[in-house]
């Protein structure tokens, strides 16, 4: 089957899966604990795509040239078995990368049975060094320790992690070079990520955005950096070596450097809706399809119709006169 490209020619590779859209933290930029507190009325269990559903999908996407697949959520080791869709979806024989994003806060209880089911790497998010720092933009109990410990056992067992910083200033600005000197003497790749506006309640100004070329010059001036070739097509981060050749750090500069035109990810939500952008006001019900008594064929026709429909290009509009300010979809619904 033919892969499908969009209105702009670029074709669908990337998958990112929300298994679920709870979460045990309340990061400011996601789910901030003003808006998802102890009353929040998150998507009913009913309405969440089955193991079986999300298979059905993936390998309908797979089949239209999807190669990459990274399981998210909310958080997504909050969902009950989850080592046992890892195990269904590795069985996927086109899929060339499966990997999972988490805050890491269960990833040491997770990370041996994950890796033994197929799962290919892990990324970390992990905003501060400092626990007080942690703690205020995560609204989380517990510490820094603890999802070390998680990246710690996922790399006893083999799987290699990447941490994703969220970099938001007035607030952890100064957790960048502590970051860094953590992940290059630990040997974890690092990625510096502009906050950005996804959602509706992270109260996001333009004022708050550290741009990628700030960010750099503080790592350049520390450490030095030497650039590097995108190690794939797509790839959203500009890659740099240290100059003393230990380890490599990145930075995805969405707000300031957008890289739309090379976008090649959906997104499918916890519900069953297909997202072709992450700033998208709303998605495309797959579910109810799913749940009738369409075939693969057909689903599969209905997933190139969308992706081909696309002309989503939010990043590089968003300086425009006229921004588009329409209500997105929740990063919590589409895991970043």
């Amino acid at each position: 089957m033919s892969s499908p490209v969009d209105a702009f020619g670029r074709p669908l590779r990337d998958l990112r899966v929300s298994v679920t859209d709870r979460c045990n933290m309340r990061c400011t930029y996601c789910m901030p604990a003003e808006v998802f507190g102890p009353d929040y009325a998150f998507v009913p269990r009913e309405e969440i795509l089955t193991f079986e559903e999300i298979v059905r999908v993936v390998r309908i996407a797979a089949g239209l040239g999807v190669r990459k697949v990274r399981l998210t959520g909310g958080e997504p080791l909050l969902r009950r078995e989850l080592p046992s869709l890892v195990r269904l979806l590795s069985a996927i024989p086109p899929l060339e990368d499966l990997a999972l994003t988490t805050n890491g806060l269960l990833l040491a209880d997770f990370a041996q049975e994950l890796r033994e089911a197929g799962l290919h790497r892990v990324t970390v998010s992990l905003d501060a060094m400092d626990d007080a720092v942690f703690r205020r933009l995560g609204g989380s109990r517990r510490g820094v320790a603890d999802v070390l410990a998680g990246m710690e056992a996922a790399r006893r067992c083999g799987l290699p992690v990447k941490v994703n910083c969220v970099v938001r200033r007035g607030l952890n600005e100064g957790e960048v070079l502590p970051l860094a000197e953590f992940c290059r003497s630990a040997g974890y790749t690092l990625r510096f990520i502009e906050y950005m506006d996804v959602g509706n309640h992270n109260r996001w100004q333009g004022s708050e955005v550290v741009p990628a070329a700030e960010l750099r010059a503080v790592l350049d001036r520390r450490f030095g950096l030497v650039p590097l070739e995108p190690a794939a097509p797509g790839e959203v981060a500009r890659r740099y070596r240290y100059a003393d050749g230990c380890g490599e750090v990145g930075l995805i500069a969405s707000v300031t450097e957008p890289f739309c035109r090379d976008c090649n990810r959906a997104r499918l939500t916890a519900d069953g809706k297909l997202v072709t952008c992450l700033f998208a006001a709303e998605g495309v019900d797959l579910r109810g399809p799913l749940r009738s008594a369409r075939d693969d064929r057909e689903l599969a026709e209905v997933v190139r119709g969308i992706w081909a429909g696309r002309a989503d290009r939010y990043s590089e509009l968003r300086g425009a006169p006229r921004p588009d300010v329409r209500p997105k979809v929740e990063m919590s619904y589409v895991g970043g």
